[in-house]
């Protein structure tokens, strides 16, 4: 067992060195072509280079082996998704390796420590499943901010056409005035227009960049507004308000049901530390529980019923809006 953790943790070290030497290389091949146009054009000379290719590329990972067997998945396209909605710049294989590097690790400290096959399954699951935990916390925080730009966005849209703007422009003036991450969205939308996408076409792609229910009311309206005519300016707005209307109507659901939550709270962690405090004021009292099939028996069932109970309380408390 020592030999295989030793063999696990050199093969770690071997994957950080190949990463550090890629991104480092990668930086100076970037830093080079810099420097090469900045001097041609101090020297009114063009600068040497092949064929352009203006078809734009998308890899899962730098290593052509693991992208072509990422790429070869039915998963990695909805993580790839997550991972352009979150604007985490790294590639797929990136996460992907640091999950496995991450789920052999904990596995094996956990069969070290305890001996216990089973915990050491359910700890490489843990651990396999944190990259991803932290993709998708960053895209849930990066949605939440992009909502609540969106009402004063649309605001400025729609003053923008009652003065006389197009569509365009407003939502050029929106990338302007605005940070991130509705500027990054909405210049995207502009950049494919400017390349010969429809506008319709854009919109959708902004729908799958971004995960917003109050955004596809916005292009959905837009679609019905094209074919069947209206004024835009007050649809716009209209949208604008009623998206302010639902945070309203969420932050009271919100304070309602804070009761609900911070009972579920407690219920959750009741068992934990009332099992801890027994255990600290007298040591020997649960260890029946742990040893004797019975007692095993008993904390499966109880576990069971614990996590039946936590997720009928949570959809009592989660209400959609």
């Amino acid at each position: 067992m020592p030999l295989l953790l030793s063999v696990l943790v050199l093969a770690a070290f071997i994957y950080l060195a190949l990463a550090t030497v890629m991104i480092w290389k990668g930086r100076g091949k970037a830093e080079r072509e810099r420097l090469g146009r900045r001097l041609a054009e101090l020297t009114d000379r063009e600068p040497e280079a092949g064929p352009v290719d203006i078809v734009k590329k998308h890899q899962l990972s730098a290593m052509p082996w693991l992208n072509v067997a990422l790429s070869r998945q039915r998963w990695t396209s909805s993580l790839d998704r997550t991972l352009a909605q979150a604007d985490i710049q790294a590639p797929l294989g990136v996460f992907v390796l640091t999950s496995l590097v991450l789920a052999v690790f904990g596995a094996v400290f956990i069969l070290l420590s305890t001996g216990n096959m089973i915990l050491a399954v359910f700890a490489a699951a843990f651990f396999a499943g944190l990259p991803f935990w932290w993709i998708k916390r960053m895209r849930k925080k990066r949605m939440a901010h992009f909502e609540k730009q969106l009402p004063e966005a649309l605001d400025l849209v729609a003053r923008a056409l009652k003065a006389g703007h197009t569509f365009n422009s407003g939502m050029g003036m929106v990338g302007q005035e605005f940070g991130e991450p509705i500027r990054k969205e909405f210049n995207k939308t502009l950049e494919e227009i400017n390349f010969g996408v429809t506008l319709m076409e854009a919109l959708d792609n902004l729908m799958t960049r971004v995960d917003c229910p109050d955004l596809n009311f916005f292009v959905v309206s837009l679609k019905i507004q094209s074919e069947t005519g209206g004024n835009l300016a007050e649809i716009v707005e209209n949208i604008a308000s009623l998206i302010r209307e639902r945070f309203k109507l969420r932050g009271r659901i919100r304070i309602l049901s804070a009761e609900g939550r911070f009972a579920a709270i407690i219920l959750t962690i009741l068992p934990f530390g009332v099992s801890g405090a027994i255990q600290v004021t007298n040591p020997g009292y649960l260890a029946l529980l742990f040893n004797h099939p019975v007692g095993r028996m008993i904390l499966w069932a109880s576990g069971g019923m614990m996590l039946f109970g936590i997720l009928v309380m949570r959809k009592m408390i989660r209400i959609e809006v």
